[in-house]
């Protein structure tokens, strides 16, 4: 594995793997889908330039002043049996009493490695305060399930840093 491969996460299927057909990958990639995921896969929309996109988004109730989506855009290349994945996010950070005005908007493409966290205090059952979860997001949970099914069908997982490019 080269530097440019460690940078931009890409992965390489075991030696010896018999590759999938495309649409048995497409098929394993969707079944990653259920109530548990923290993502929702889905086929993607033509302007999005992929095959299929596993998005993420902050549910309205963990913070009220941050609107966060992460996607991964991937594309399936049969010839080369290769998943390239792109890692779209927006952010829109709002200020005001109720949140009304938009502070900074901010979209970045590439391979997205984000974690936050957030933390308040509660009274505990032993009526001390202690420090409590009350969300958590770590961009690794979206894209590792979806890296192990395509390497685990013999599929390298191409990590791209600012477009899916079409096969040469």
């Amino acid at each position: 594995m080269g530097l440019i491969d460690k940078l931009t996460g890409t992965r390489y299927p075991e030696d010896g793997v018999v590759p999938l057909s495309a649409p048995d990958v497409r098929t394993a990639l969707l079944a990653l889908n259920g109530p548990d995921a923290p993502y929702r896969i889905r086929n993607a929309l033509a302007a999005e330039k992929a095959d299929l996109v596993a998005e993420w988004r902050i549910p309205p109730s963990a913070s009220r002043r941050l609107e966060r989506t992460v996607k991964t855009r991937m594309l399936l290349v049969p010839e080369r049996h290769e998943v390239r994945s792109v890692d779209e996010q927006w952010e829109v950070k709002r200020a005001g009493n109720p949140p009304r005005w938009v502070v900074s908007r901010q979209h970045s493409v590439g391979q997205v490695n984000w974690v936050e966290r957030q933390w308040a205090y509660e009274q505990g059952a032993d009526g001390r305060r202690q420090k409590v979860e009350t969300f958590r997001f770590d961009s690794r949970e979206v894209r590792d399930p979806l890296r192990e099914v395509a390497l685990g069908a013999g599929w390298t997982w191409r990590g791209m840093m600012l477009r899916l490019a079409p096969p040469r």
